[in-house]
């Protein structure tokens, strides 16, 4: 028993010394090792300090890592909690999240790529998986549309600058159809009542020349009632008896007067060799020119001044061609005009502006502009139809500015291009276009020589409903001073 106590008594005596040696080691390293800073002291015990803040999410991503993210706590399809993202987390970035500059400060909202008018609080992609861009304090993000440069490669972008004119034509458009001269028409008619003895030009569309003999008419006295004065009969029978009194003057009289009558040199010629009055006179060609209307029949009488023959000079056509009426104001009597006709394809035929006229048609609200055509080997015949391009100035008094057609996104009730602002930013700018010719469109305001605009793949503002989006977020830009929009949940 006294064994037992003794050995007890040795174990607690080497307790102690054990720990004396590991207080005084504890000293030891103590007193060699500087105190960390806000480590706790005797003084400021560690139960003291005060608890870390708990800190708030930025968002919450899907738990497996899809692009899927919310404002709020959410949980998925199989109840399974969304993950939250902190500011300072070590995770990396999401797919869908654009890089965050260190430079930038605080991101407001995440704004459409296309420059619609969409926002998200937290990262996004649009329908053709591009990424949401973030705007921070401090941007104007005023309808800009970002595209990365290898998207702006694989769209083809193209642009081109604000240049300066000396001016601009164009082109004016019209349709028509040829129609003869009215300068050259020639109607044949006797100046007494006639009968067709005999039809020497017998068809109509037949070429003439001047002088050429067309009918043959037999000359009716005229009913005693209806008669006025002597007849063309007592007239060539002045004629003869002036003949036998060989007095010169009264022959020189009385033929003129039979020439006032319409008889021909001939039949005077025959008159004055047999000294004998005749009812059978030939009717002749009063120019050169085609047969285009013939009323007259072997057999038919005809009265004093009914039509038998008309004749047309087809060297040279008149083309009426129907302008629209929001053309006209460009176009001036003497500017060229290039015509085709469906009958010579590929073959073109220089014209040249006549006479404007001074009414438009009411039912199709088009203007008649007269249009001069040379037609010597007579290829072009009446009512053939054309297609006219009219050369005309668009604009006038010096130099203009202007940008290819293809810039122009016009909504109908506003015109918009998109201005290249550098590493692939455009922003969408109103403007207001003047007149429009040789594949530019003149601007009157909006833009600046020298600024590059976009001229293919503008459809980044995609649609009609995109185009009215981006001009309403155009239009509201100017307002938001550092606001943060209400951001659409995806």
């Amino acid at each position: 028993m006294k064994t037992v106590r003794i050995q007890i008594l040795a174990l607690a005596g080497a307790a102690v010394a054990l720990a004396a040696v590991s207080l005084a080691a504890g000293y030891w390293l103590h007193a060699d090792t500087p105190s960390a800073p806000g480590a706790p002291t005797a003084a400021a015990p560690a139960m003291a300090q005060q608890p870390p803040a708990p800190r708030k999410p930025l968002y919450y991503q899907d738990p497996d890592g899809k692009p899927d993210y919310s404002p709020t706590p959410k949980k998925t399809a199989d109840g399974r909690d969304f993950k939250p993202v902190y500011g300072d987390s070590a995770a990396p970035a999401p797919a869908s999240a654009p890089p965050e500059p260190a430079a930038k400060s605080k991101i407001l909202y995440y704004r459409h790529p296309m420059g619609l008018a969409d926002t998200s609080p937290v990262p996004k992609k649009d329908s053709m998986g591009m990424d949401y861009i973030a705007v921070y304090e401090g941007d104007d993000a005023s309808g800009v549309v970002s595209v990365s440069p290898a998207r702006v490669q694989m769209l083809g972008v193209k642009t081109a600058p604000v240049e300066l004119r000396a001016s601009l034509s164009r082109s004016i458009r019209a349709t028509g159809a040829i129609q003869p001269d009215e300068s050259r028409l020639a109607v044949v008619t006797t100046k007494f009542d006639v009968v067709v003895e005999k039809l020497l030009v017998a068809t109509t569309g037949a070429p003439v020349r001047a002088g050429q003999p067309l009918a043959r008419v037999w000359i009716q006295t005229p009913d005693i009632v209806t008669q006025m004065g002597p007849d063309v009969i007592t007239r060539q029978i002045d004629y003869i008896v002036a003949l036998q009194d060989k007095n010169p003057a009264t022959i020189a009289q009385t033929e003129n007067v039979l020439r006032q009558y319409g008889i021909p040199a001939s039949a005077i010629a025959e008159i004055h060799r047999t000294h004998r009055a005749t009812r059978s006179v030939t009717i002749t060609a009063p120019r050169s020119g085609v047969i285009i209307d013939k009323p007259a029949i072997e057999g038919m009488r005809f009265n004093t001044g009914d039509p038998l023959f008309k004749i047309a000079d087809v060297s040279s056509v008149w083309l009426m061609a129907d302008v629209q009426e929001q053309d006209l104001g460009q176009i001036r009597i003497g500017e060229t005009a290039q015509v085709a006709f469906v009958a010579f394809p590929g073959r073109s035929f220089a014209g040249t502006v006549d006479f404007i006229y001074p009414s438009l048609m009411a039912n199709t609200r088009a203007g008649r502009v007269r249009i001069v055509l040379s037609n010597p080997d007579g290829l072009l015949r009446e009512s053939m139809y054309a297609t006219v391009a009219i050369d005309a100035p668009a604009t006038s008094g010096g130099s203009v500015l202007v940008v290819p057609d293809s810039a122009v996104i016009d909504s109908g009730a506003q015109q918009v291009v998109l201005v290249v602002k550098g590493e692939g930013r455009y922003e969408p700018r109103a403007i207001r276009i003047g007149a429009r010719g040789d594949g530019f469109a003149q601007v009157l305001g909006g833009l600046k020589p020298g600024e590059q605009v976009v001229v293919s793949a503008n459809f980044l503002i995609d649609a009609e409903s995109n185009l009215r989006a981006a001009l309403q977020s155009f239009a509201l830009g100017a307002k938001k001073t550092n606001t943060q929009p209400a951001g659409n949940t995806p």
